[in-house]
Order: C-alpha cells, then structure tokens, then sequence
C-alpha cells in the first residue's frame, strides 16, 4: 500500500497541475471574451468574400509575410536593458480648450501615443485608432501596459467627424474606448470585417463604415481613402486575418495626409504616392519592429523610405513610446528615424506624447527624450522581404 501511494503522487500531481491550467484557461476566456470580439457573418462577410484581398477563407497580403520563429523566440534573451522608460516618460497634458481654437495653417495633428493622433485637418478632427485602456491585451491583468496615464480624457476630446481603425490587434482595437464610444454622434470608419466587432460592443450598424482597399467614403468635404498595408489581423488564436487591415489618406480641400496604420515595406506604397499624393503629413508606424519579422512592421529607416514613396513632405513617426511590444530599446525608434531623415533629407518631428504640432509652422526641436543606449541600423538591420 505504502508503494501504491508512493507511485500516485506524480499522477496527482499532473492532474492538480491539470486542473490549475484548466482554470486558468477558463478564467482567460472569461476576462477575455468580451475584448475577444465577433466574427463577420451573413452580409458582411458575403462583401468580406468578394474583396481581392480574400483567399482561401481569410485575407491576404500581395507579398506574403516571412517570419523567423527561432529568431523571435532567441530574440527575447537579447532584449535591451532599456526597452520600457525607468523614469517617467515626457508628457503633455491639456484639457479640451487647446482644441478651441482652430489650426491657424489648417492642420494640426496631436499625438496621444502609440497609433492614437487627433488630426484636424481642413476644419474636420479624426482620431485615429483609439486607445485608452490599460493594456494592449484582452486580459485585465496580463499584457504590454501602458507607460503613462491617458493625457486626454474621453471625455475632453472636441467632438469627431470620424474616428478611423486600421486593423484589429488590440494596440490599435481597444475594446474599452470603443465600448465608451457606442453612443457617440460620430462615424466609425474601418477595414472590411472589423464592423462586426464594432456592432458586438454596442456601436450602431448605422455609425460604421467598412472599406476595402482604394475605397473611399466622405465627410462633407473631408474624404477618407482606405489604401493597401502589408499586415495582419486577428484577436484569437482561431481568427487570424480573418478581417483586413488598411492605412489611410485623409483628403481635405487644402491638405493631404497618410496614416500607415501598422505596415512593413511593399511596392504599393508607390502608387499610394502617385494616385493621391502629395501628402502635407505622414504618420508613419517606426516602433515596434524587428529582423525576425520585417514584413511586419517598416522600422526606423523603411520608415522613411515609405514616407518618400508615397511622397510626404513632414513625416512624424508613430507607433511607438507607449507599449513595450518588442526587443529593442524604447527611444531607438526616435533616434534611428531622426539619423536616417538626415541622411536623406527628410523633415521628421518628433513631438511629445500629448503634444500638438502643425507641420506648417513646426516647433523647434526637441530632445524630450533621454540618452539610453541603442542600436543602429547595421547592428539591427530591418529589411523587407520581395520588394523587387
């Protein structure tokens, strides 16, 4: 009996160690479904079906994506030191009456972070992917967490005339902040399939707008073009691409500007240049990137390249200085895109999170951030896959 009990106790331990991930699981899927959203069905997905994008039951990019898993896995253990801020970051806070008062040039564009911007334009306001909850994560408790408090309130934003996805990850998606957006007198304007999650979360059918890649829809005299990216989608293991993904042109009677949403380098951006440029201001995804996937996001230097192939004038860099979401140090973005803007002549600004720039009467610059060690291109080179 002493030797039967004996041999029980790795069993027991297994299944207690069982029953421990189950809960966990369970417990995952409860905090978790909510954020987790819907999938498209019935009309939605029939138009979903119809795009060029569409192949073999989800979308697609023109030039596949190549990944490098051993290498994001290896990556970890070369993480830096500094990829999250020891101190707090360099912020602007302001209440609505900054907005008051409109744009003396016309454009005017605030960044609250990562891919957040308010961008008046022409006498219209968009607010591009929205996020102000704690974590870009569908969990209350785990995941990248934001580096500093929201420095705007929700409800201290000037009233929209659009408020504009690019594509479903939750650093862009954010399932609080649209949920606090149901009942707002704005339009919701986003790429082919993520409307159903919109709906799911409380947000009218009526207020969303759904584009496919070169479509284009208007706000009186404001006209918002959904042009290509290279990236992907998905909130669930099971839904990856099953919606699509998009950047932006915002068309107003006196300026131009392009939003990347997230993107890695691809030949169309040439045409995004050609048939719509060119552009007054780029916001431009920089952060967040690295050589095991270049396909994914631009990094600091085809940053630049993309600003110039869709032909921008002042490019402000974006994605970036509020979530640790890769191996690299957290103001490396800052500096590579400020080197290679150099090198080629590019006018970038970089302003604080929070603050509010015109790229026709730019400020003088600024360093607002500190001095940490980083790498350099030729150390962590990032360079796109098929762009010949």
């Amino acid at each position: 009996m002493k030797g039967s009990r004996k041999r029980s106790w790795p069993g027991l331990m297994a299944l207690g160690l069982g029953v421990l991930l189950a809960l966990a699981v369970v417990g995952a899927l409860v905090d978790g479904w909510r954020a987790f959203g819907r999938r498209a069905d019935g009309e939605r997905r029939a138009r979903m079906e119809k795009s060029p994008q569409w192949s073999d039951g989800h979308f697609t990019n023109p030039q596949p994506m190549i990944n490098d898993v051993w290498g994001s896995v290896t990556g970890a253990f070369k993480a830096s030191q500094h990829a999250s801020p020891a101190s707090p970051v360099s912020t602007v806070r302001g209440g609505p009456e900054r907005f008051a008062t409109p744009p003396p040039t016309g454009l005017r564009v605030t960044w609250l972070g990562h891919s957040t911007l308010l961008v008046e334009v022409d006498g219209y306001r968009i607010l591009t992917d929205p996020v102000w909850g704690e974590r870009a994560s569908p969990l209350s408790a785990v995941g990248p967490k934001r580096w500093y408090a929201p420095l705007l309130a929700l409800g201290e934003l000037p009233k929209l005339d659009a408020v504009v996805i690019s594509h479903d990850h939750y650093d862009h998606l954010d399932e609080p902040t649209l949920s606090a957006m149901k009942d707002w007198d704005t339009t919701f304007i986003v790429p082919l399939g993520v409307g159903a999650h919109l709906v799911y979360w409380g947000v009218p059918a009526s207020r969303i707008i759904e584009l496919d890649w070169w479509e284009r829809t208007k706000v009186k005299e404001l006209e918002i073009v959904s042009t290509p990216s290279r990236h992907a989608s998905g909130r669930f293991i099971v839904d990856t691409n099953a919606t699509l993904w998009a950047s932006y042109a915002f068309i107003g009677p006196r300026h131009r500007v392009w939003f990347s949403g997230d993107t890695g380098l691809f030949p169309a951006l040439r045409d995004i240049g050609e048939r719509l440029g060119p552009f007054d201001l780029t916001l431009i995804e920089s952060g967040a990137y690295g050589s095991a996937w270049p396909d994914w996001h631009l990094g600091p230097e085809q940053a630049v390249t993309a600003h110039q192939m869709v032909r921008g004038r002042v490019m402000l860099p974006v994605h970036w200085g509020l979530f640790n979401l890769a191996f690299h140090g957290w103001t490396e973005p800052a500096e590579r895109v400020l080197a290679a803007a150099r090198r080629t002549g590019v006018t970038a600004v970089i302003p604080k999170p929070g603050q509010s720039v015109e790229p026709e009467a730019l400020p003088p610059f600024e360093r607002w951030w500190p001095d940490l060690p980083w790498q350099t291109m030729e150390q962590n080179p990032i360079v796109a896959s098929q762009m010949n």
